[in-house]
């Protein structure tokens, strides 16, 4: 399946992993998506879903979202799917259920216990998905959520870290944004400060050469990589980087005439002039 823009998990309440690690111990895939053979009979067969080794485990909601089913399935015993947005997950193999059909469940609530074992299956729109590639997008998401406070030029959840042209200002810029960021998006938002007409065709012209050159939804879009953006598309994505930041400087120098410590005094003066 490609993955697309409509594909994020959008989640007021956060993300949240079906279940938590017990201290000091791996929890195991005992069976992977896709095609399988039978440990038993060797016969080859196609699994829907994943299997975890997590016996007697509570287990999460990982968003907003509804419980759409309760059943009791002949090959996966009692059944529980969530829907989240387009998604739905179906934990099974449950030895009780705590989120019953029709309620609405937030991110780390606790909707069912697992009995010997858990089976998960994930679709999106009623297509079916490898879980291994949801659960990766989610992971993305709770660890964007956990940097949400973090530096401007973080990029995603592999590490892959954009270079830009303000990295010895970047404490600086980090302290200006958590004080004005707020106020930039409202005034945008209002017309009180526009953006630039060069500064907009610059990020239309990049956003072109991105959709030309197949940069966007190489990879599985998360909350801190909505575009699902790879390798590939770091110098696309440093020189946007490079525009924002410039643009909220911009906007901090001409409408509350604050600019960065390292800023040339000829530069101040021709800001200040320029209101």
């Amino acid at each position: 399946m490609k993955y697309t823009e409509e594909m994020i998990l959008h989640s007021k309440s956060g993300y949240c992993m079906p279940f938590e690690e017990a201290q000091g111990k791996d929890v195991e895939m005992s069976l992977g998506y896709g095609e399988q053979v039978h440990p038993t009979t060797g016969e080859k067969f196609f699994h829907h879903g994943i299997d975890f080794s997590v016996r007697s485990r509570m287990l999460s909601a990982l968003a907003d979202g509804i419980v759409s089913g309760v059943s009791n399935n002949p090959v996966h015993g009692i059944c529980q799917t969530i829907r989240y947005g387009g998604y739905e997950v179906t934990y099974g193999h449950l030895s009780n259920v705590f989120a019953q059909f029709g309620q609405r469940v937030k991110a780390g609530q606790t909707v069912a216990l697992s009995g010997d074992l858990l089976h998960l299956e994930t679709r999106f729109k009623g297509e079916e998905l490898n879980p291994l590639e949801f659960l990766t997008m989610l992971y993305g998401n709770i660890r964007a959520a956990r940097q949400a406070t973090g530096s401007a030029a973080d990029f995603d959840e592999e590490g892959m870290t954009v270079a830009t042209n303000y990295e010895n200002d970047r404490e600086e810029i980090e302290k200006l944004m958590l004080r004005f960021l707020p106020l930039y998006m409202e005034d945008l938002r209002s017309g009180a400060y526009t953006l630039p007409e060069h500064t907009e065709l610059s990020l239309r012209h990049l956003f072109t050469m991105g959709a030309v050159k197949e940069y966007f939804y190489e990879r599985m879009p998360s909350l801190a990589n909505p575009l699902g953006l790879g390798h590939r598309a770091l110098p696309l994505a440093g020189k946007v980087q490079n525009l924002l930041i410039g643009d909220f400087l911009n906007y901090l120098a001409l409408r509350h005439e604050i600019f960065l410590s390292t800023t040339d005094e000829g530069l101040k003066k021709n800001s200040v002039t320029k209101q």
